[in-house]
C-alpha cells in the first residue's frame, strides 16, 4: 500500500484545503471495512488463488469472476503507470531536466516499468528481496517525518480554505476518492494465498494490521505535509515530502527524503508488477483468461502476463505524456481506483453470499461489514467523475465483449 499514493497525493489534494483531511478519514474507514471483508473471505476460503477474482468466481460464477479479474487487472496496470509517474517526480529532485520535459518524464517512467518487469521475470525470490529492502527504507523515514514534522505544523496552513469551487459534499467525495488510491493493495495478501503459510490466519492479519498501520502513517504524514508547506507551494510541488523535509531539516534532508520516496515507489512498482502477473495466471488456470497468461518461464514467473500488462501500462503513460506530472498522476490514479472498486464491490457481495450457511451470531457482523463496504464502494464509484467513469466503462465493456466472444466460440466449435 505505501508507495506512490502518499508521496504525491498531498499535492493533488492541495486545492481542497483542510477538507482533504475529512476525505482521508472517510477513505481510511472504507479501507478498514474492505480489509475486514478480505479477512473474512480469507478465513472462509484460505486456499483460493487470485484473491478478489477467486472469491467472486466461487460465490457468483464464471461471468462475475471474469468481470472482477478483468477490472482488477486493468486497475493494476493503471496503478503501475501512476506509480512510475510519482517516482519520476521525486527523481526530478536529483535530475531536474526529467520533470522539465514531458518527453523525458514519460521516457523515464517507461524505463522504470520495464526495469521491474525484468526483475519479476527472474522469479519470486528476487521480488521478495527487493520488497524487504524497500519496505524498511520507506517506512522509517515516513514515520520520522510524521513525528518530527508535527512540531512544525502551522495551523494557518493546515486549516487553509479550499480553492475548490464545488460544494462541501463534492469536495469530501472527491478527496475520499483520490485518497483511496493510496490504500489500493489492501487485498494483495489474498492474491497469492496458496503460497502463504497458514493463509486463514496470516492473510487476514496481514490485511487488517497492515491497513491499520497504513491508516496511522497516512493521516500523520498528511497533517504534517499540509501544515508545513503553504497551500500554493504544495499544489505545485512534484515532491511534497522532500519539500517539507527541507523546511525543518534543511536543504540536505530534501535529497534524503526524495531518495526515500524513490525507494518507496520503486518497491510499490515491483510489488504491483508481481500482482499483474499472478492475477491473470489464476484466471488463466481456470480458463477464463487466454492460456498465454498461464505460461511461465524457467524461474516459474508468468512472463507473458507480466510483459503484456507492462505494455498496457506503458501505453497509458505514453498517451498522457503531454500533461503535467500532477495531472498525469491524478488521471491514472482515479482510473485505477475506479477499476479496483468493481472487484472490491463484488468481493463484498461474495461475502454476503458465502455467509448464508453460517450460524446467525457469526453471520450478522460479517453481513454488516459487507453491506457497509458495498455502500462505500458505490459512493466512491460515483465520486470518480464522469470522464473517468466513461474511460473505465469502455475498458470494462471491452473485457466483457471478449468474454462473450470466447463463450460464443466455445459453444459453436
Amino acid at each position: 500500500m505505501i508507495g506512490s499514493g502518499i508521496f504525491l497525493l498531498p499535492a493533488t489534494l492541495a486545492i481542497y484545503g483542510s477538507i482533504s483531511l475529512i476525505g482521508w478519514l472517510c477513505s481510511s474507514v472504507g479501507a478498514l471495512l474492505l480489509a475486514l471483508v478480505f479477512r473474512n473471505l480469507g478465513q472462509l476460503q484460505p486456499e483460493a488463488l487470485g484473491g478478489p477474482y477467486a472469491y467472486a468466481r466461487n460465490a457468483l460464477g464464471d461471468f462475475v469472476g471474469f468481470a472482477v479479474a478483468w477490472g482488477y487487472w486493468v486497475s493494476i496496470w493503471c496503478t503501475n503507470a501512476a506509480i512510475a509517474v510519482a517516482c519520476v517526480g521525486y527523481l526530478g529532485v536529483f535530475f531536474p531536466f526529467i520533470i522539465e520535459s514531458n518527453v523525458a518524464s514519460a521516457s523515464c517512467g517507461l524505463a522504470l516499468i520495464w526495469l521491474f518487469t525484468g526483475v519479476n521475470a527472474l522469479g519470486l525470490r528476487q521480488v521478495v528481496w527487493v520488497q524487504r529492502m524497500t519496505t524498511v527504507l520507506k517506512v522509517i523515514p515516513l514515520l520520522l517525518i510524521g513525528f518530527v514534522g508535527v512540531w512544525f505544523v502551522r495551523l494557518e496552513f493546515l486549516l487553509a480554505p479550499p480553492v475548490f469551487e464545488g460544494s462541501l459534499w463534492e469536495a469530501i467525495t472527491a478527496t475520499t476518492t483520490l485518497s483511496l488510491f493510496a490504500f489500493l493493495g489492501l487485498e494483495s495478501a489474498s492474491i497469492a494465498s496458496s503460497k502463504i503459510k497458514n493463509p486463514a490466519k496470516t492473510m487476514g492479519r496481514a490485511s487488517l494490521f497492515g491497513t491499520g498501520f497504513t491508516v496511522f502513517t497516512y493521516i500523520l504524514c498528511s497533517i504534517v505535509i499540509m501544515g508545513v508547506l503553504p497551500p500554493e507551494a504544495l499544489a505545485n510541488s512534484t515532491a511534497p515530502f522532500a519539500d517539507a523535509a527541507e523546511v525543518f531539516w534543511g536543504v540536505s534532508s530534501k535529497y534524503i527524503i526524495a531518495a526515500t520516496a524513490v525507494m518507496a515507489t520503486l518497491g510499490a512498482l515491483n510489488g504491483w508488477i508481481l500482482i499483474q502477473g499472478q492475477l491473470p495466471l489464476a484466471a488463466a488456470s481456470d480458463r477464463l483468461f487466454p492460456a498465454v497468461f498461464g505460461r511461465t518461464n524457467r524461474h516459474d514467473a508468468p512472463i507473458y502476463g507480466i510483459a503484456l500488462s507492462s505494455v498496457l501500462a506503458s501505453a497509458v503513460l505514453f498517451l498522457k505524456y503531454s500533461e503535467s506530472l500532477v495531472d498525469k498522476f491524478t488521471f491514472m490514479m482515479t482510473l485505477s481506483t475506479l477499476s479496483a472498486l468493481i472487484p472490491y464491490l463484488l468481493s463484498a457481495v461474495s461475502l454476503l453470499v458465502m455467509i448464508r450457511s453460517l450460524r446467525n451470531e457469526r453471520k450478522v457482523a460479517k453481513g454488516i461489514t459487507a453491506l457497509l463496504s458495498m455502500i462505500f464502494c458505490v459512493w466512491v464509484i460515483f465520486g470518480c467523475g464522469l470522464d473517468v467513469i466513461v474511460y473505465g466503462s469502455i475498458l470494462l465493456l471491452t473485457g466483457l465483449m471478449l468474454y462473450a466472444a470466447k463463450t460464443f466460440y466455445r459453444k459453436t466449435s
